[in-house]
């Protein structure tokens, strides 16, 4: 409103000094003086009209809850939150919504907190897609600079409708073997395109169609649907509650022992504070005493999240400190480790036994993305030293496959480039872009369709068959990258893996689980 009032405020000075001639130095005092009197009456109904003006335009910019919410209810602003919908077609049901970012493992990570939030809170979780590599980033925690949860929210929304309407939409579930979770009533789940249907009266078809135009009501009505996940209008009574704390200002915790609100060891230090002039300060706060039983929060109907991203930091957790807590083990055990499909593990397997056909060395070399690049040469280091370490050990050629964001074409001239031209001593192996396996594996996954089995609302005949016929991917599933990591799990002469990435922190854990013989 700012930016548009400036060019009219200086119109309006101009209006009241305009550009003449300076009046004469004597003029006449009685025909002055009225003239006076009319120029101070106009300018003055002016004043007014221009006020009454601002503000009807001022207010109909406003977020409506800087007004009285109670003169809005939330069917005249959603018609989503009508009483029928959340009653009827939602069966009643309490759901819990975030939105995940950046790449593939940390969007893993999410999922498995948001898995746990959903079990505290019992709440039905909605699976999300997977989006593509760092379509929507969060920012920095330990620099206190991230997107606030309600742009996070409405970026993660758009970007979920682009995934539908261009044929690339997959699923977590789709994915990730969820059923262990869903089978023992760990915890609830829906599908994000169910979810959305349901919600925002959009048919299953017509959502999932790559021609959804842009004018249609059922892309209004998507528009809608996400102005109130996003929670950008404010809460709505019993409707939606947007959790609006993020990692700048809180660390949630669930009956660990934690004093409710107490400052967490991990601040901003004061040279931050004062550079960024920040003002920040961080609480540890009980999740299930802020959100759970008796509080506003949960006569909600959806729960609305923004990031659910943590990881430790300086002796503390960047955002969640509840997977220690006695209350929520058998769950935390449970999310530890989420295996890939069968499709992505048979795949992986069967590389490993039918085109490397002997014990091999896997090296996940990340070399390109973010602080990585700066770091290529320790990276380097390491795979240098534990092939040393190898040839030692077993004299005679050592079979290595290689996972890297590096393209083969500019491998001349780094330690990967001398190991290929080795092959006295060194087999390299890797899954080329456009290998055909590729493609079969992205057809198995359309085909097995796992994220649409699952549903706490079931699903009709009808519904079924849309899901099915309209809504399988045609493309975009990262198929290569899960399948590179279930090759790695096989490996049984070791894993080398960069420093800091989560890729191969997700190798690890596999490993550790043993995810190659127990699949």
């Amino acid at each position: 409103m700012m930016a548009s009032q400036k060019p009219q405020a200086k119109n309006m000075n101009n209006f009241f000094n305009p550009s003449r001639p300076s009046p004469r130095p004597w003029p006449n005092r009685k025909k002055q003086t009225n003239k006076s009197a009319i120029f101070i009456c106009s300018v003055s109904l002016l004043v007014v009209f221009f006020v009454v003006v601002v503000f009807f335009i001022t207010y109909s910019e406003m977020p409506k809850s800087l007004f009285s919410i109670s003169a809005f209810s939330g069917s005249v602003q959603f018609p989503q939150c009508r009483s029928e919908i959340l009653t009827r077609t939602l069966l009643g049901q309490k759901f819990l919504w975030y939105a995940p970012h950046s790449g593939f493992s940390n969007q893993l990570s999410e999922f498995k907190n948001a898995v746990l939030m959903a079990g505290i809170l019992n709440r039905t979780l909605i699976i999300p897609p997977i989006l593509d590599h760092h379509a929507v980033a969060l920012g920095s925690c330990p620099k206190f600079r991230v997107l606030i949860p309600s742009e996070i929210r409405i970026s993660v929304w758009n970007h979920s409708i682009e995934l539908l309407r261009t044929d690339r939409y997959v699923s977590m579930a789709d994915i990730i073997d969820i059923s262990s979770l869903v089978s023992s009533s760990a915890v609830r789940v829906i599908d994000f395109r169910y979810f959305a249907s349901l919600l925002c009266g959009v048919d299953l078809e017509t959502l999932c169609s790559d021609d959804l135009a842009e004018q249609s009501q059922a892309y209004e009505s998507l528009k809608q649907c996400g102005y109130l996940l996003s929670g950008v209008r404010g809460n709505v009574d019993k409707c939606l509650y947007a959790v609006d704390e993020d990692c700048r200002t809180t660390v949630w915790t669930y009956k660990n022992g934690d004093a409710d609100g107490r400052l967490d060891s991990f601040q901003p230090d004061e040279k931050l504070k004062k550079k960024k002039k920040l003002s920040y300060v961080r609480r540890r706060r009980d999740v299930y005493k802020t959100l759970g039983h008796g509080t506003e929060a949960e006569s909600a109907a959806i729960l609305a999240f923004g990031s659910l991203f943590t990881a430790p930091y300086k002796g503390s957790e960047l955002y969640m400190d509840i997977h220690k807590s006695p209350k929520i083990k058998p769950l935390v055990e449970k999310v530890d480790f989420l295996p890939f499909v069968r499709e992505i593990m048979s795949a992986g397997k069967k590389f490993a036994s039918e085109t490397i056909k002997a014990p091999f060395l896997c090296a996940q070399l990340r070399l390109l993305d973010g602080q990585f690049k700066n770091h290529r040469e320790s990276t380097f280091m390491g795979l240098y030293q534990k092939l040393e370490s190898l040839r030692v050990k077993n004299p005679g050629l050592i079979n290595v496959f290689v996972m890297t964001d590096l393209p083969e074409s500019n491998w001349n001239g780094t330690y990967l480039g001398d190991l290929s031209k080795n092959s006295t001593n060194f087999k390299l192996h890797f899954i080329g872009e456009q290998d055909e396996f590729l493609v079969r594996t992205e057809h198995e996954l359309a085909s097995a369709g796992h994220g649409q089995k699952f549903g706490s609302i079931p699903m009709s005949l009808d519904s079924i068959k849309k899901m099915q016929n309209h809504c399988a991917p045609h493309g975009g599933s990262n198929v290569q990258l899960y399948i590179e990591e279930a090759v790695c799990s096989c490996a049984s002469l070791g894993f080398v893996g960069t420093a800091g990435s989560t890729i191969a922190d997700s190798v690890e854990m596999m490993r550790k689980y043993n995810a190659c013989s127990s699949s």
